[in-house]
């Protein structure tokens, strides 16, 4: 069973910086793209950033391009998300996801990744 558990979400004030974290365990498994989601209060689980496993290639969702940073340490199985300039709207409970079943995809499709984690809650006063 593979496991995914988030961590470092917390309370920052706007224009601050957090770095959230997604570590792997359980059982050896290779995956083609690790993701980061977010749900807002009242809204629907939106696609934040993902990056590929072959090649490192990173996707942006266009509100966190230029603020967020994801990055993978292999040797730890862990992802990371870089927040800076953070705003209100980011405001969220942030979620990692991996894909182990498709190569390729739009990696920005909830319904392509199978496993998640229980996510984190990042809040960001104005």
């Amino acid at each position: 069973q593979v496991q995914l558990v988030e961590s470092g979400g917390g309370l920052v004030q706007a224009g601050g910086s957090l770095i959230l974290s997604c570590a792997t365990s359980g059982r050896t498994f290779r995956w083609y793209t690790m993701g980061w989601f977010r749900q807002a209060p009242g809204k629907e689980r939106e696609f934040v950033v993902a990056i590929s496993w072959s090649d490192s290639s990173i996707y942006y969702a266009d509100s966190v391009k230029g603020r967020f940073t994801i990055s993978r340490d292999s040797a730890q199985n862990t992802v990371y998300l870089q927040m800076n300039r953070l705003k209100p709207e980011d405001t969220a409970v942030y979620y990692c996801a991996a894909n182990t079943n498709i190569i390729g995809g739009t990696r920005a499709t909830e319904n392509e990744y199978d496993y998640w984690g229980q996510g984190t809650q990042v809040t960001v006063s104005s």
